[in-house]
């Protein structure tokens, strides 16, 4: 992150610094923009159905899927910024933030709390957040996840 945050508008809800953010100063986009256009120029489609008839360019076989991917990542801009209304939609920390009015403060990304590591903490409000993915749909993590909301 930037030492001197400029703008603290730019302070994404879950403690991101916009700036420092690839789809807000734009360079993958930018990247994956000039990417594509090269790989147009120089008809890289055929070459890749070429060598992928062959064992060492099996990864080839895969190339329009590779191509979709740096589509969707020049589509990746966010100019706003997350306060200013930009950002992902699908974020839920800025949509729980937004839900409960909480505004210019700042969430800690991994914060230690007794022997557990909470995913966002702001200490303002003493709120926490665990974000949990398909790793805790099994009984067992489900059980330790039980015990760890309990503390």
């Amino acid at each position: 992150m930037n030492d001197k945050i400029k703008d603290p508008n730019l302070i994404a809800f879950c403690g991101l610094y916009c700036i420092d953010c690839h789809g807000y100063n734009g360079k993958v986009p930018d990247l994956a923009r000039d990417l594509r256009k090269e790989l147009r120029e120089v008809h890289y489609d055929k070459f890749a159905g070429f060598i992928s008839t062959y064992s060492f360019g099996k990864d080839f076989k895969k190339y329009d899927e590779c191509y979709k991917v740096l589509g969707a990542m020049v589509k990746f801009r966010c100019r706003k910024g997350c306060r200013g209304g930009g950002g992902s939609p699908f974020c839920q920390i800025r949509k729980c933030a937004q839900k409960k009015q909480i505004d210019g403060l700042r969430f800690r990304r991994q914060h230690s709390f007794g022997k557990y590591v909470l995913d966002f903490y702001c200490p303002e409000v003493k709120l926490a957040t665990e974000l949990d993915d398909e790793d805790h749909i099994y009984p067992g993590q489900r059980t330790k996840d039980f015990v760890r909301d309990e503390f």
